[in-house]
């Protein structure tokens, strides 16, 4: 049988094995990523819209289209050189045997992102930033 003591011993372990990991992770997800040394200290670059491992990145005057692609998917953004100022910006992408799959308007940084299921397909993709832009034929197969 347990007495009295035993259990009240067993108390504080509960509250360190359980108790201190919670908490920790609640600070981590309430504190501001300004307070947290290297939070945020990344580029645009380091972050991407599109799942997947990068496939191609092909510059062209006024930025660049960036292709991803998993086992399953490819995925296209066209991304602005220098961004701030609205301007035409367009990405297209378009699966062999299938209809490509567009996003255009006037976006201050990037186009996209654009998905197409790709599994055993090559792709055709295009894009463009303020008029000026690239085109590639049928890549990723």
């Amino acid at each position: 049988m347990a007495t009295h003591t035993q259990h009240a011993r067993r108390g504080p372990r509960l509250l360190t094995r359980v108790l201190a990991p919670l908490l920790a992770a609640l600070v981590l997800v309430l504190t501001p990523a300004t307070l947290v040394p290297g939070a945020g200290a990344g580029t645009a670059e380091a972050v991407s819209v599109c799942q997947g491992r990068p496939a191609r990145t092909i510059t062209f005057a006024t930025g660049e289209l960036r292709l991803y692609r998993t086992r399953h998917y490819a995925c296209a953004v066209t991304v602005a050189k220098r961004p701030g100022v609205r301007r035409p910006m367009a990405v297209s992408l378009q699966p062999r045997g299938g209809r490509p799959a567009v996003h255009s308007g006037r976006f201050e940084r990037q186009a996209g992102p654009v998905t197409v299921h790709a599994l055993n397909r090559c792709v055709r993709a295009s894009g463009s930033v303020a008029g000026r832009g690239t085109s590639v034929g049928w890549i990723l197969c």
